[in-house]
């Protein structure tokens, strides 16, 4: 079984968030259970690639500390990177149990938020734990608050290993409906008017040798798109390489709404560019189709568009960072 800890605080020393989520996590590794714990804080450059590690989890601890209003910043950029970014069909299999402290008021709406948020991102929500801690010292010596801790994390195991269900809810069901695409619904009228031109011979035979005549058009089209595709941003790679001998390695650029990703090897004074499918390299950027646009054109460095999450990337960081001395897009 593994399960990760997601902490949505500041990381402060008398977060008492901080104190039950390391209680739950030594249960849980007596219970053999692989725990990998993230503090959000410590990526919020990145916080957009942190859906990736939900991949192979069967289950997520979701804490936070309420210190003046709300879950906090960096847990609701984790859930906005989870429903932009996340495999929501993964998702529906992971078990989120949400731990919410408050120093003020409001752990029940926090622990209330993280459940609905989970729930509409297709997720199973478990029982949390929540509760308002005056004096961190004596919340911590507190035996029988440390038993309920110790009990949580213990319930979250049974929840996991029983594959427990639920009742339906209607978070569920805005799910559905929000990812659900709708289909063409026809008036008593327009259907009636539909089959009269379906029973139309001549109708229907011209209606076929304009799908033919419209396929052979776009095919050509299609056929030239491709060629477009397989060349596109190589020259303006090729063009703009200033070589650095500091500097050398394999980039791949997995950009969207391309079939395969585009490989820009440099070594010295020599520059590969192409398209197609690679298992080994040094740095990995996955880049939207207009970033790329603007990256090319001059319009935003690589490394800005890293820094401000318009594009996500992993590898070697002195390599990423030289890019933009490499490929000097930017006059």
């Amino acid at each position: 079984m593994k399960i990760n800890i997601y902490y949505g605080g500041r990381g402060v020393l008398d977060d008492p968030t901080i104190y039950v989520i390391k209680k739950m996590e030594d249960v849980l590794i007596e219970l053999r259970v692989e725990v990998h714990h993230y503090n959000i804080y410590e990526y919020k450059n990145e916080i957009s690639t942190l859906p990736q590690t939900l991949k192979d989890v069967d289950g997520i601890i979701l804490a936070t500390t309420v210190e003046w209003l709300g879950i906090g910043g960096y847990m609701n950029q984790f859930l906005d990177a989870c429903w932009l970014y996340g495999d929501k069909e993964k998702m529906s299999t992971i078990y989120m149990q949400p731990v919410v402290l408050s120093k003020t008021y409001g752990e029940r709406e926090g622990i209330l938020t993280l459940e609905n948020a989970w729930e509409i991102l297709g997720g199973l929500p478990c029982n949390g734990l929540c509760g308002y801690v005056e004096d961190r010292a004596e919340f911590e010596s507190n035996q029988e608050f440390a038993h309920i801790i110790e009990k949580k994390a213990e319930n979250l195991y049974r929840t996991i290993s029983q594959k427990a269900k639920g009742l339906p809810t209607s978070n569920q069901a805005v799910t559905r409906s929000v990812l659900r695409s709708h289909s063409m619904e026809l008036t008593p009228q327009e259907s009636e008017q539909l089959s009269v031109y379906a029973s139309d011979d001549e109708y229907v035979k011209q209606q076929k040798e304009d799908i033919i005549e419209l396929s052979s058009i776009y095919r050509n089209m299609l056929g030239k798109q491709t060629e477009d595709e397989e060349t596109e941003f190589i020259s303006s790679f090729k063009s703009h390489y200033q070589p650095m001998d500091e500097y050398r390695g394999r980039i791949l650029f997995e950009i969207e709404g391309k079939k395969k990703p585009l490989l820009v090897e440099v070594n010295g004074d020599d520059i590969l560019c192409h398209y197609g499918p690679q298992d080994t390299y040094d740095v990995y950027l996955k880049v939207p189709y207009q970033v790329m646009n603007d990256i090319v054109s001059g319009r935003k460095s690589i490394y800005r568009a890293f820094t401000v999450g318009d594009l996500t990337a992993g590898g070697d960081m002195k390599l990423l960072q030289g890019l933009d001395k490499i490929f000097p897009f930017m006059k």
